[in-house]
């Protein structure tokens, strides 16, 4: 063994000494060509030889140090050579940090929405129970108060259960009244959340009797605005609705649940909510936490058959329904999950384009390097050494990237703080925290493996020999060839994301021009509550109403002012089943429902809903005066064919009818509303106006000449001068609210769109990179083509031809690919398919349009190449 070990070392330093002599015949020829006599000349050779015999030594002793101390070395010449050439290293850098800032960002979004824990005890334990109807069209839906008792005395599945139902408030105990959000909870809700109290206590079983105790837990937050976190606030009395509330507790810090709400009362179901009528009422939102070792499939099983036995034992208000068991953080996050995980896909397909594009221009830096390794493999250096080198700058230059991307990602994550929780759940919890930080150092390693590996693999490969002999021509054709594949590799990425962002873009466009059958520009809205204990009968509530349109109608600059039980903006939330004289025979579950809306008689004249057929409400529509309703067009075309709706009969309200059943008149037909968004179907939609049936939770509507905003104060002062203490909340223009409406799918087009952007102004210059650098390395075979007679216009072609065989190629495979991704799209599209030709078709024409013009600058450079001086181009 030591005579094989003596053996190869001996071949080794024969090699060594080989391509030194070599080195020193090609550094005297060089010396010549300068003007030196050969004597001369080979002197200054041996003498540059002499110096890199020291250099030799030294590569040598570097081979004996310890593996802590070679790193050292190794992290010192990469910051020198990075230091020398700081252009190429601030290039490399921004190009990185857009790519790794994107994705930490992106990250730090996914790991506080999708993956961080919810803030509740075992999380992961708490389920939402809901009852759904597919036939009412009804996928997901509330619960009514009958069916919930029934699930809670009955089911063996959950350690505790509980409903919760959201509810403003009127709090009159301050300077002046605010209107406060309320939840309704069952006794067991703090324990289905596991939360405890930070002052006081929680709820007893006898709190949930009506009229036993009425008290009140506040949130942390309103403890603290309203009540400066003064400790003594338990068995304070607060008025809320005009009825009195005596405190008994004050959350933790950070417990919200629902999002935004105040403060919690019991639920106090009456006989009334807990009546035979009642299970077709369906509004409550039921928590539950499953018992140690039950499973969600076991609870589902569970609820399902519990389900089909009250549907027997009720089938006029149960037929068709059935129950449904969901973690919390599905509920929460559900929606927003598909776009985040595009969003990731997007930042991944980024960060690899920076890649590629770095790494070509390392691949471009290194054949300005292949002398410099050649002489330190003819010194002695191994090829693992010098490999792991340039490894050492690769991962350098991806931890400097890092650090400034987490700048930028600093940044955007200030900004996707501020988005709305609708838009973006658990936004606030949104940070570079210590998973993020692990996640962006695991990115800055890879980033730097994936975009150093190529170089150096290439430079290493090469013969040193050749290198020195050929002046490195020869060994550039290897590294061409990897360059031109990462181009491709761009390419393709880039065609992807802009093809996905071409059909996001094309679908947003076309949803904003939908017409939501309503005009919401120059509006104002705003919420008002009417508390039961002051308004407690119709003609209370009709009176309220009438007083404030009168008064809002006389200011001057007010065109119209309305009120309505919902905003169709926002959605009705209220469905109903309804009969025609025709349809009163169907079972209940085959009865057909609308959403419901009960009006005031300027209604539709405020909103710009059209009437189709027969009259809008009037003044005389009161109490006293037969009931009438307006159904919407999808109604009249759905139910009444050819036949004409007006003066045709309809009951509203689950069941058979009564023996004296109240039954309105239709007078009039408007418009199809798009209250369930815009990109969903009209909605069929039932009226009442609101002078024949008083509404205690109103939406106030005020149409302008001009900037509605100021009308704020106005209606909020008009209010006041009817009640005092009545709050106006939720003051919003239609624009505001139309905004908010399409918030999500703009979000994830504004993103998608900067990705892609990015993504192709990078491989722009990637092809840019590679089509110089071909001149580069071509001007000496280019000036010998124009020295023979070749022209302009070839020399022209022979660039452009190069870099549009790439272009053409990277956009056939980006449209195969996208071709197979952009199906995942397809819920995110609307009037646009996955596949739409003309949007393959105009993103890729850009590509192409784009990529000839970054060709054609380094092709017009090689056209006026001087043939004298390239043929001298070594």
């Amino acid at each position: 063994m030591r005579w094989m070990r003596f053996f190869y070392r001996e071949r080794w330093d024969q090699e060594r000494e080989r391509e030194l002599q070599t080195y020193l015949e090609i550094e005297t020829d060089e010396n010549i060509a300068r003007g030196m006599t050969p004597e001369n000349a080979r002197y200054a050779a041996r003498r540059k030889l002499g110096n890199l015999t020291l250099i030799r030594e030294e590569i040598h002793r570097m081979d004996s140090l310890t593996f802590i101390e070679s790193l050292w070395q190794d992290m010192r010449c990469a910051l020198r050579m990075l230091r020398k050439n700081a252009a190429f290293a601030l290039v490399a850098v921004l190009t990185l940090a857009l790519g790794i800032g994107a994705n930490t960002a992106i990250f730090s979004v996914i790991h506080a929405v999708l993956l961080r824990p919810l803030p509740y005890d075992n999380p992961d334990r708490i389920v939402v129970v809901v009852e759904s109807n597919p036939s009412k069209g009804f996928p997901q839906f509330s619960v009514s108060p009958p069916n919930y008792m029934d699930w809670r005395k009955e089911s063996s599945a959950f350690q505790y259960m509980s409903s919760v139902s959201r509810g403003d408030l009127s709090y009159t105990g301050g300077a002046e009244a605010e209107r406060l959000s309320g939840a309704n909870v069952s006794a067991s809700f703090f324990s289905v959340m596991g939360a405890e109290p930070a002052l006081g206590r929680v709820f007893l079983p006898e709190d949930d009797v009506v009229g036993k105790a009425s008290v009140v837990v506040l949130s942390y937050g309103l403890w603290t605005r309203r009540f400066g976190s003064d400790p003594q606030v338990i068995g304070k009395s607060l008025v809320l609705d005009g009825r009195p509330y005596r405190v008994v507790g004050v959350m933790q810090s950070g417990f919200q649940f629902p999002r935004g709400v105040d403060l919690w009362l019991p639920s106090e179901f009456d006989e009334r909510s807990l009546g035979p009528g009642a299970r077709g009422a369906h509004y409550l939102r039921v928590l539950a936490r499953l018992k140690p070792g039950v499973s969600i499939d076991q609870a589902q099983a569970e609820m399902a058959s519990l389900s089909k036995r009250i549907e027997q034992q009720y089938p006029k208000t149960n037929a068709g329904w059935t129950s449904k068991v969901v973690s919390l953080n599905e509920v929460m996050v559900g929606d927003v999950r598909p776009t985040l995980l595009v969003l990731f896909g997007a930042v991944g397909f980024l960060l690899l384009i920076a890649c590629a594009n770095v790494a070509n221009l390392l691949l471009a830096r290194a054949a300005g390097r292949q002398r410099e390794i050649a002489i330190r493999f003819s010194l002695g250096a191994s090829r693992l050494r010098i490999a792991r080198q340039l490894l050492t700058e690769s991962i350098l230059l991806s931890g400097i990237a890092t650090a400034a991307g987490l700048l930028l990602a600093e940044w955007a994550i200030r900004i996707l703080r501020t988005l709305p929780p609708s838009n973006l759940p658990r936004a606030a919890s949104i940070g570079l925290d210590l998973p993020v930080l692990v996640f962006a150092t695991g990115v800055a390693i890879l980033t730097g493996v994936l975009f150093g590996v190529a170089p150096a693999l290439q430079i290493t490969r090469s013969a040193p020999s050749e290198t020195l002999k050929e002046g490195g021509r020869t060994a550039s054709a290897g590294r061409q060839g990897v360059r031109s594949a990462l181009v491709v590799l761009e390419t393709t990425l880039a065609l992807m994301l802009l093809i996905g962002s071409g059909l996001l873009l094309k679908s947003f466009l076309r949803l904003q021009t939908v017409d939501p059958g309503f005009q919401y520009k120059n509006v104002l809205t705003a919420s008002v509550s009417l508390p039961e204990a002051k308004y407690a009968t119709e003609a209370q509530k009709i009176q309220f109403v009438d007083q404030v349109l009168e008064r809002i109608q006389a200011v001057q600059g007010v065109k119209e002012a309305a009120a309505a039980s919902g905003n169709p903006i926002e959605g009705s939330n209220l469905g109903f089943a309804f009969a025609t004289k025709e349809l009163q025979a169907l079972s209940p579950a085959d009865q057909p429902s609308a959403g419901y809306y009960v009006v005031s008689s300027n209604y539709f004249r405020t909103l710009g809903i059209p009437l189709l057929v027969g009259r809008y409400f009037t003044h005389e529509d009161s109490a006293g005066s037969p009931r009438v309703a307006i159904i919407s067009e999808a109604v009249a075309q759905r139910f009444f064919h050819d036949k004409n709706p007006i003066g045709q009969t309809m009951f509203i309200g689950a069941g058979a009818p009564t023996e004296k059943p109240l039954w309105r008149e239709i007078v009039g037909v408007v418009g199809d509303v798009k209250d369930d968004g815009l990109g969903a179907a009209a909605t069929m939609t039932v009226y009442e106006p609101l002078r024949q049936i008083g509404w205690s939770e109103m939406k106030l509507f005020v149409r302008s000449d001009s900037n509605p905003s100021q009308f704020a104060g106005v209606l909020r002062s008009q209010v006041t001068a009817v009640d005092k203490d009545l709050p106006v909340a939720d003051l919003f223009t239609g624009e505001q609210l139309m905004a908010d409406a399409v918030a999500q799918p703009q979000l994830r087009t504004t993103l998608l769109s900067l990705f892609a952007g990015l993504a192709l102004v990078l491989a722009s210059l990637g092809i840019y990179g590679v089509m110089s650098n071909t001149v580069a390395q071509r001007t000496h075979e280019i000036g010998v083509r124009m020295a023979l007679g070749a022209g302009q216009r070839s020399v022209l072609g022979l660039v452009l031809s190069n870099g549009m065989r790439l272009t053409l190629l990277g956009i056939a495979l980006g449209t195969a690919g996208a071709f197979a991704l952009t199906r995942l799209m397809k819920g995110f599209l609307f009037q646009v398919t996955p596949t739409d030709p003309a949007t393959f078709a105009e993103v890729a024409l850009f590509l192409f349009l784009v990529a000839l013009l970054a060709s054609y600058i380094p092709a017009r450079r090689a056209t006026r190449v001087d043939p004298v001086v390239a043929l001298r181009y070594e």
